[in-house]
């Protein structure tokens, strides 16, 4: 579930990020869900050596708790996404208002 869960938001970051030319680090964002989801493709095939067939029949209470993973995931992700833009600031409206300010 969480494999699934990345790969989908991968997927979907990467086609924004390609439809808007780069212009709010998506890039960045997508990066971090693709190793996000090689991550969980690693440790998926890792316990499908380990219990075999079994890996596909999960008790509905781990499917629950990989979903709440996967989606923490990506909320990690996306807080550490908007930091890097709050620092970046590509568009420069964090600098125009502190220069108001002053």
């Amino acid at each position: 579930m969480t494999l699934l869960i990345t790969v989908f938001a991968a997927v979907t970051v990467t086609v924004i990020w390609y439809n808007t030319a780069g212009r709010m680090k998506l890039g960045t964002l997508a990066l971090m869900l693709w190793g996000a989801a090689l991550m969980w493709l690693v440790d998926a095939v890792a316990e499908y050596i380990e219990v075999g067939a079994e890996y596909f029949t999960p008790a509905p209470a781990d499917m629950l708790n990989d979903a709440y993973l996967g989606l923490s995931v990506i909320a990690l992700a996306l807080v550490i996404w908007l930091a890097i833009v709050l620092y970046k600031d590509p568009k420069g409206r964090i600098r125009k208002a502190l220069k108001k300010e002053k």
